[in-house]
């Protein structure tokens, strides 16, 4: 093969970037040296230094020290762990990698939070002798919070338990019991030993039980989806450029979309329109650009536009207001004050702004929410900011780069939180924005009446609106419900919010609790059924009370029934009667029933009875 050809083909590989986390000492930067050694990724000299190195300095006795090769500030070397967040890049025949190996002290959680920022894909290690930890739970909340969407859990040091299956399942199930509240989409699992090679790039043979793929393979196979949003073209300006009084560009980086030469964009906050008249890559002109890419944007127009302005397409237009809800990660040492102002940079704009109120303190064991007046160093909370000027922003879920923030200390210039923006807080939604709640008559041109194919159909036509406290099992239940229904002739249909959000152009997720209308649009998707005679079980997992009291009150009068499946009572020791009495008591406050693993059966059983029919032969 020659050079050429191998630099070609080089060149075509695509890159992944990504993390590992997890508690001190788990073994992180050990990995990540025995994933280079065995992939033949070292050099001879660095193989020599290595081994010098590890008997002088070495913690692993008479083998060789793998995490010195990224531990490399003295202080880590002398302590035996990651401080600063510290950069590989190597590459193999199938893909390009830069992995960013994180700390994991709790203390330096802000590091990792910087790491897992521009990463894809996520390595949380978990110690085989001390399973799921809280730093463990930390850590994978925050990849969750970030958005990365592909986890690998990596169970090490399996050879300090002796290999045994049983100690592998039992940590993969409590990490799913803790996962499944979150809304990462793909996780795998793989059993190792990081400082023997096991199961790292070559399948380990002390571990026949297990069949799946080494984690080298993973990182090389897995399908990673563009880390672009390709959709929303979001440019926030950085400088204007004026080499000379021909030209005048404006320079920055492009956050998210496609322009191409001609399109019409509008500048933010200014609203003043333009066209776009050449577009300049690396001193070349080229008919378009896409996220990622470094530009010069030429423009028709002599318009005022300076750092810190956003260009949109005019079609396509960001969130714009005062007032927003986040998922705040506090990383200074000193405590949270509502009273103080602060700097806030978005994109390349900063302003003033005020942490208005903390909803709620996030606990990352138990996904539990409570009330605090202030916030510690590493707390995460969901906060409402103010700013002093508006922003034009997005979701973070929707769109990365426009939906980030960092807060800075006026006075001392230190980063003191990173944000997420979650959506406007409600009091500042334009009036022509708001949710209006007219009820519409879907069938009154239709020539069959509601009534008709209620008795056609043999049932009522009721709501079962299903939520709960660990999705997966809310999930199994409504299916099952609906499999009972439909095996005893009813007509019944599953709206989950996982697949019927993304229909409704609007992805919904636990974190973000505040998206009423699309909310909205899946509970009235479930009156058009009902109205059509069918029976709905709704999956959508609410906490927002407000929310709740405008779908009973605007949507449902007597047709909708509450199915909330509690988890914690599977934990505990309830007998079955007494599992009974409490459903019995929920029941009788309201249409609601408490499902438990002790009584599954039998709430399905009465909720199949609520659906027999009353024929009206008129």
């Amino acid at each position: 093969m020659s050079i050429s050809t191998f630099l070609d083909q080089d060149e075509k590989k695509d890159l992944l970037r990504f993390i590992t986390a997890g508690s001190v000492d788990d073994g992180k930067s050990t990995l990540i040296g025995r994933l280079l050694y065995d992939s033949k990724l070292l050099y001879e000299d660095q193989l020599a230094t290595l081994a010098q190195e590890s008997k002088r300095q070495g913690s692993a006795g008479a083998d060789i020290d793998y995490a010195l090769l990224l531990d490399g500030l003295k202080a880590e070397r002398e302590q035996g762990i990651t401080i600063d967040v510290a950069y590989r890049y190597f590459s193999t025949n199938k893909r390009k990698f830069i992995i960013a190996d994180t700390p994991g002290h709790e203390q330096y959680t802000r590091n990792m939070v910087t790491g897992a920022s521009t990463s894809q894909l996520a390595i949380v290690l978990i110690d085989a002798e001390k399973g799921v930890i809280t730093q463990t739970k930390r850590h994978t909340f925050l990849i969750d919070l970030l958005g990365i969407k592909h986890l690998i859990v990596a169970i090490n040091k399996m050879d300090l338990v002796n290999y045994a299956q049983n100690i592998f399942d039992e940590i993969v199930e409590s990490f799913k019991s803790f996962s499944a509240r979150l809304s990462i989409p793909h996780i795998e699992f793989v059993p190792l030993s990081a400082l023997r090679g096991d199961n790292v790039v070559d399948v380990s043979g002390k571990m026949p039980w297990y069949l799946g793929k080494t984690l080298m393979s993973m990182l090389e196979t897995i399908h990673i989806s563009n880390a672009f949003n390709m959709i929303d073209f979001r440019y926030p300006v950085q400088y204007v450029l004026r080499p000379d009084g021909k030209y005048r560009g404006f320079a920055g980086r492009i956050a998210s979309g496609i322009i191409r030469v001609g399109d019409e964009l509008i500048v933010l906050p200014s609203h003043l329109k333009t066209r776009v008249k050449s577009i300049n890559v690396s001193t070349q002109n080229q008919s378009y650009a896409f996220a990622g890419q470094s530009v010069s944007l030429e423009l028709e127009d002599e318009i005022d536009i300076s750092r810190g302005d956003l260009l949109v397409h005019p079609q396509n237009m960001p969130k714009t207001g005062h007032t927003f809800d986040s998922t705040l990660v506090w990383m200074a040492t000193s405590p949270f004050d509502a009273s103080r102002t602060y700097l806030l940079k978005h994109t390349t704009r900063i302003v003033k702004a005020r942490l208005s109120e903390i909803r709620y303190k996030i606990d990352v064991n138990t996904m539990h929410r409570s009330s605090v007046k202030t916030l510690g160093m590493n707390d995460i909370a969901r906060v409402a900011v103010t700013t002093q000027e508006a922003l034009s922003f997005d979701a973070y879920i929707k769109n990365k780069e426009t939906g980030a923030f960092v807060v800075i200390d006026e006075l001392s210039h230190e980063t003191v939180a990173v944000g997420m923006i979650l959506d406007r807080v409600a009091e500042d939604v334009p009036q022509s924005q708001k949710r209006t709640f007219e009820r519409v008559n879907y069938s009154q041109d239709s020539l069959v009446t509601t009534q008709q194919r209620l008795n056609s159909y043999q049932q009522k036509a009721l709501t079962f609106w299903v939520s709960c406290n660990q999705l997966s099992e809310c999930k199994t239940f409504a299916y099952e419900l609906e499999k009972r229904l439909f095996e005893s002739g009813k007509h019944v249909v599953v709206l989950d919010a996982s697949l019927v959000g993304p229909l409704l152009q609007d992805k919904i997720t636990l974190i973000d609790d505040f998206q009423y209308n699309e909310y909205l649009k899946i509970f009235e998707l479930a009156k058009l059924l009902n109205d059509n005679g069918l029976i709905a079980i709704v999956n959508v997992p609410i906490h927002n009370i407000s929310l709740k009291q405008d779908i009973k009150k605007n949507i449902y009068t007597k047709s909708l029934v509450e199915v909330f499946f509690e988890v914690s009572l599977k934990k505990n020791n309830k007998s079955q009667s007494d599992a009974d009495s409490e459903s019995d008591k929920v029941e009788s406050r309201e249409q609601i029933y408490c499902v438990s693993q002790n009584n599954w059966e039998q709430i399905i059983t009465r909720l199949s009875k609520l659906v027999e029919p009353e024929i009206d032969c008129s």
